[in-house]
């Protein structure tokens, strides 16, 4: 191994690879020229509730006018304390992702502390502005980042453009092709003081009506036992909601909808 590695540098891994090597970034392995049809994922969504953040999204990835993943995966886990989901091109979205989960763990093995919740929100940022180029080209991504931050004990979501500045969104935020509607029913549901067990509610809410009015989103699927991917991060740190927990949500969900196709409404007061 070269003997730079063994010196006290950056903990940022992302300019170590810059540095020595390159061809390694996710935004360096794409092949140039007239790019393919590739698939694309949507939608995902984060919410705070007293004491953490959840954060969810649908599994359907399509490429042009067809389905290409069925149960794709678009929440993932940062770090202990963290939690990135992305919509956009699905291929170079997990490369970038994977990346970010190596820069906490290196910095926190070379500063030997973990990064605040703000730092990570700004390590993402430069992820993503590595990318531009790209994105440019068509192949954008827009990652979600939401963590818990202990010094105010309570969860932060950060929203992000193709250039990577860092945003951070109150209560709620929702990205991808079905973010509008999605968006819509947490206007509708939201609340500051919901429990562990509405918060998921609202969320497959969010994704149902997203799927109902935009065909990339996948809903609930009773026939393939696929649902949506809800993870919630809190002081006990990552965790993903257990898929049994998270059928019999959309399963209720499902049935309330024969009664009632739009959903639940707000009250007026």
């Amino acid at each position: 191994m070269p003997p730079e590695f063994f010196e006290a540098g950056s903990p940022s891994f992302v300019d170590l690879l810059r540095v020595h090597s390159p061809e390694l970034l996710p935004v360096n392995r794409v092949p140039d020229g007239d790019l393919p049809e590739l698939p694309h994922g949507t939608t995902v969504l984060a919410l705070t509730f007293p004491g953490g953040v959840m954060m969810a999204g649908d599994r359907r990835a399509t490429q042009g006018n067809r389905i290409a993943y069925r149960e794709l995966d678009k929440v993932q886990r940062g770090d202990e304390y963290s939690a990135v989901a992305f919509a956009g091109t699905v291929g170079l979205a997990l490369e970038m992702v994977r990346l970010f989960q190596v820069e906490l763990e290196h910095y926190e093995k070379m500063e030997t502390v973990p990064l605040s919740l703000p730092g990570k929100a700004r390590r993402l940022g430069a992820v993503i502005q590595a990318n531009l180029a790209q994105a440019l080209q068509g192949l954008a991504v827009v990652p979600l980042l939401a963590g818990y931050d202990p010094d105010a004990d309570e969860g932060r979501i950060y929203t992000y453009d193709i250039i990577g500045a860092p945003q951070e969104a109150r209560h709620f935020h929702a990205d991808g092709s079905g973010s509008p509607y999605a968006t819509g029913a947490l206007k509708k549901l939201y609340r500051t003081d919901l429990s562990l067990q509405d918060a998921a509610t609202v969320c497959v809410q969010a994704l149902y009506d997203a799927a109902d009015d935009d065909t990339a989103t996948g809903g609930p699927d009773q026939a393939r036992r696929i649902y949506p991917t809800v993870a919630v991060v809190t002081a006990d740190g990552y965790r993903r909601l257990p898929e049994e927990q998270v059928s019999a949500i959309a399963d209720e969900v499902l049935r309330a909808r024969m009664d009632a196709p739009n959903g639940p409404v707000a009250p007026l007061r």
